[in-house]
């Protein structure tokens, strides 16, 4: 935990881009990932099992909902920054930190436009996967050496802008139902050496739309806690099975929502607002970038931390940083502290109807179970 109660990532520890660095020594397979502090016990053949919103926090406090997940539990991994959907999951698939692989947000500004990536609904029109993010990936190094590569995931990723950015090079096996993504894991994990990825969204989608404090989530988060007993089960007693996710989530009361709209010097000076509501990207010139600073540390005071680009990327939130992801990164990045949503009802309408939220760098958010079983 950092002096700003964060928690800072840690990119080369237990992060998810050392996941896959990490099963590549496991396997015994020469890659030439970065070094990783993360060790895993050898075997041929691994499976992971990636549940979107899963935090480590989470399992922890609804043990009872999750008692064979609960019992795995150990110490935490830690997402990247921002901790959303699209970052983390390609920094899995790459190996590589924000910084390096270029999805730096929920949404982000295209480079010498007004226009923003989306990248979970990818116009790929616009921007193009393998130019966005043209070193290849994790899983495509590994086939390079021998290891037989897979994704399992619903066939609406099957060529979407996220898949092809982090996941390009594997095996695209499609399993939109639970029970088709397990069958689908025990036919890929029988090649040796292998590793076989698995994606679950439900967990994340529900907490959005009913919170982390629901019935809904709770029931989601059973149905979760069985399947990952039902895979392990099925699955070979050789071959390991790794559980993480790629952040957590927190619920955000209407009462800790500002819509930046309603107040108009929020918008001064800033061209271009992206990100999402945990966690702003924004977009100004050179010359409004002190004003803009400014004016938003002096409105949110200690319900955000608010940076200069250059100072959030010396504090290392994103990694080594390639040049020419620099600018799509907020000219300055604003950071929600406690339950704060900072909303745009003009830009993003759709988020004031969400219950929970992730983004920011809070425990909650940030720390993400690596479970071994």
């Amino acid at each position: 935990m950092s002096a700003s109660g964060f928690v800072e990532p840690a990119y080369g520890g237990r992060s998810l881009g050392d996941i896959l660095p990490a099963v590549a020594t496991a396997l015994g397979a020469d890659v030439g990932f970065h070094h990783t502090d993360l060790v895993l016990p050898p075997a041929r053949q691994y499976v992971i099992l990636l549940v979107d919103g899963l935090g480590h926090r989470l399992v922890a406090e609804h043990a009872e909902h999750a008692p064979y997940l609960a019992a795995l539990l150990n110490e935490p991994g830690v997402a990247g920054v921002p901790s959303t959907t699209a970052t983390s999951l390609t920094s899995l698939g790459t190996a590589m930190t924000p910084g390096e692989h270029g999805l730096v947000g929920f949404t982000s500004r295209v480079p010498g436009t007004t226009t923003l990536l989306n990248a979970l609904f990818w116009d790929k029109q616009v921007v193009d996967p393998g130019e966005w993010q043209p070193h290849p990936s994790a899983f495509a190094r590994l086939r390079s050496v021998g290891v037989s590569a897979t994704v399992v995931s619903k066939h609406e990723f099957l060529d979407s802008g996220l898949t092809l950015s982090g996941f390009r090079g594997a095996e695209f096996v499609e399993g939109d139902k639970v029970g088709e993504r397990i069958a689908a894991a025990v036919a890929a994990s029988a090649q040796t050496p292998s590793v076989t990825y698995l994606y679950d969204g439900d967990l994340d989608w529900t907490g959005h739309r009913y919170g982390v404090d629901s019935p809904q989530w709770r029931a989601q988060l059973s149905a979760v806690d069985a399947s990952v007993e039902q895979l392990r089960e099925s699955l070979d007693p050789g071959i390991r099975l790794v559980v993480v996710a790629d952040h957590g989530m927190i619920d955000c009361p209407l009462e800790e929502r500002i819509d930046i709209d309603e107040h108009h010097e929020l918008r001064d000076g800033v061209q271009l607002v992206g990100g999402e509501a945990r966690f702003r990207h924004l977009y100004c010139p050179s010359r409004a970038l002190d004003d803009v600073l400014a004016t938003w540390r002096g409105f949110l005071g200690e319900r955000a931390e608010v940076l200069a680009r250059d100072e959030a990327i010396e504090r290392g939130w994103f990694g080594a940083v390639n040049p020419q992801v620099r600018p799509r990164l907020g000219d300055v990045v604003v950071a929600a502290r406690g339950r704060t949503a900072l909303i745009s009802m003009t830009d993003f309408p759709y988020e004031n109807s969400l219950v929970g939220f992730h983004g920011s760098l809070t425990a909650a958010e940030m720390e993400i179970p690596i479970l071994i079983c």
